[in-house]
């Protein structure tokens, strides 16, 4: 692995402080939280951010960062959403989200790599990947959380069906994603990290 660079160090710090702001958006903005199964459920902006970071970091660099979100919450900075932090967090409804965003970044990151140039259509469909497995790992971890060591029942399906306005909300977010990158791309320098 080559050795990571001033930039790249700070590009990989931008997403670690965007992931932490993404999380709380619903604390400046309370109407941001739905309410599901007797819990409020705070719309955030970390799925835009893991597969921004994708995108524009590269798989490795994009990896890093969102590793370094995670272990900056596990030892008790409070950077999870509702300002919540430690290892319990990981444990809850959401922590499956919160680990997705690993995969998110890495899944995005690895597309993002064989694009010679990004088109909309592309950048679009690799975003959208990355909501695919946001959600893939999300709600199955939410519903096997949920059903036992919370002891919320709640079925397989209506999990899922409680969860369309927020997959609606990020299928939304890909598509600004796929619009910021195309835009964004060719104006900022490359992190020497990044595999191409």
């Amino acid at each position: 692995m080559k050795r990571l660079t001033a930039l790249d160090i700070t590009y990989g710090s931008v997403f670690v402080c965007l992931m932490a702001i993404g999380a709380n958006i619903a604390i400046w903005f309370p109407f941001l939280a739905i309410p599901i199964g007797g819990i409020s459920v705070p719309l955030s902006l970390q799925t835009f951010f893991a597969i921004m970071a994708g995108l524009l970091l590269g798989r490795k660099l994009a990896l890093l960062s969102i590793c370094a979100y995670i272990l900056i919450g596990i030892v008790g900075v409070p950077v999870f959403a509702n300002m919540h932090a430690g290892l319990f967090v990981l444990f809850g409804y959401t922590g499956g989200f919160i680990l997705s965003y690993i995969f998110v970044a890495y899944i995005t990151g690895w597309l993002s790599e064989r694009q010679k140039k990004f088109k909309l259509g592309s950048a679009f469909q690799i975003a959208l990947i990355g909501v695919i497995v946001n959600y893939l790992i999300g709600v199955n971890y939410m519903y096997l959380a949920m059903n036992t060591w919370l002891g919320l029942t709640i079925s397989y399906s209506i999990t899922w069906i409680s969860m369309i306005p927020f997959f609606v909300k990020d299928v939304g977010i890909a598509i600004i994603a796929a619009f910021l990158i195309i835009k964004i791309v060719d104006r900022i320098p490359k992190p020497t990290i990044r595999s191409v």
